[in-house]
């Protein structure tokens, strides 16, 4: 009898714990939300081009390559640095930044100036992954994004996060890890088959009254998809610039030069003043909208210095390599 009563003490505290850890990432969840939604904007954009049969299993692709970048390499990476080089984190997250300016400006400036943009991928050919395919490329990309997007998922995380138990820190961040990566390529998932699904119904048997308005839902998304998969497109890559731009502006912060990021907050307090009705949602539109411009500036500055020195610098690097493989 006493052994029992040990062994229900104990599932009672493993209970305990089980509900701290969900209740702690859930919160924790809760605070990475923005980025989140980011994240599924940003992510359709690279399965515009493909066809029906392709586009689950690179959603697939795409999503193993999310869970193994959060568990494999950011979780550990995020545990170690919040152990031993705490303030790296910020410089780290801040050059993450960067590139997603740097790939959503990229993206704009191909749309605006199409055979400048086709000399610069020239010029940063040989700094692209090993991938040969269309498709490889597509995911490859994908995941590099989903890369610095999923940091700044758990570097939130971790903030969110007590730091006086490290397995708690490693059980949370891995289950907002996995519900995150879940919830956003099952989101991602419904919205690129949803044409398929309102080809299903367009095609459904007139014989019951029930499938005439099935039928004209079906045909509302068939006709409908591709103006939503542009449209997210176009928000991905917006998300992409005031995203990355933001997180350099918070970035600043640490280092003194927060006046950026006050002046766009006090920018946000006052649109919301001037509009009650509609306060939090104008505030936030008012400061991703600095923070936006934050990133076009720093998108732009960042593709001649990739283009001319990165790309070079990486050229030559790379042919060293070569060279030493084949002596």
């Amino acid at each position: 009898m006493a052994l029992f009563d040990d062994v229900a003490t104990l599932a009672k505290a493993a209970a305990a714990s089980i509900d701290d850890v969900a209740g702690q990432a859930a919160k924790a969840g809760t605070k990475a939300a923005g980025v989140v939604i980011d994240d599924t904007a940003v992510t359709p954009r690279y399965l515009t081009d493909f066809s029906p049969a392709r586009e689950l299993p690179v959603v697939g692709r795409i999503a193993l390559g999310s869970l193994k970048n959060k568990l494999l390499f950011l979780l550990p990476a995020a545990l170690v640095l919040s152990l031993l080089l705490p303030q790296a984190i910020t410089p780290l997250l801040m050059l993450g930044g960067a590139y997603l300016c740097y790939e959503g400006v990229e993206k704009v400036y191909e749309a605006l100036f199409p055979h400048d943009a086709q000399a610069h991928e020239a010029r940063l050919e040989t700094v692209a992954i090993d991938a040969k395919t269309f498709e490889e490329q597509k995911v490859a990309s994908a995941i590099k994004t989903d890369f610095i997007l999923s940091a700044e998922i758990m570097a939130i995380t971790l903030a969110a996060v007590p730091s006086d138990n490290f397995f708690t820190q490693a059980i949370i961040l891995a289950v907002v890890a996995v519900g995150i990566t879940v919830a956003v390529y099952g989101v991602v998932a419904l919205i690129v088959k949803a044409d398929d699904v309102g080809l299903v119904l367009a095609r459904l048997s007139p014989a019951s009254l029930a499938a005439a308005p099935l039928r004209v839902t079906g045909r509302a998304l068939v006709q409908g998809m591709p103006y939503l998969l542009s449209g997210l497109g176009t928000i991905g890559t917006a998300a992409m610039i005031w995203v990355g731009g933001g997180i350099i502006l918070h970035g600043l912060e640490a280092y003194g030069l927060g006046w950026p990021s006050h002046a766009l907050h006090d920018a946000g307090a006052a649109v919301a003043r001037a509009a009650p009705f509609a306060g939090a949602f104008l505030a936030w539109l008012a400061e991703a909208a600095g923070a936006g411009v934050a990133g076009i500036v720093i998108g732009l500055a960042a593709i001649p210095l990739t283009s001319r020195v990165l790309s070079p610098l990486w050229r030559r690097v790379k042919s060293q390599i070569l060279r030493k493989r084949s002596a």
